[in-house]
């Protein structure tokens, strides 16, 4: 199972809470770089990356920041 991040989803609550994407990987822990992969779909989260962006964000609905693709 492959998760990638609904980016328009996060945009929306970035520009909402007044934070740049940048800022949003410092609060994830991962770098600005990475978190444009992830942001472009280049790159999908592992486990524990999803958890440290549900946390970051203050969600816990999985389904309304993360895409599933099964394989």
């Amino acid at each position: 199972m492959k998760a990638f991040l609904k980016s328009n989803e996060i945009k929306k609550i970035l520009i909402r809470r007044n934070i740049s994407q940048n800022y949003f990987a410092i609060l994830v822990g991962t770098s600005s770089g990475y978190m444009s992969h992830l942001m472009t779909g280049k790159r999908n989260p592992s486990p524990k990356m999803r958890i440290k962006i549900l946390k970051a964000l203050n969600r816990k609905e999985f389904n309304n920041i993360f895409e599933i693709q099964n394989k």
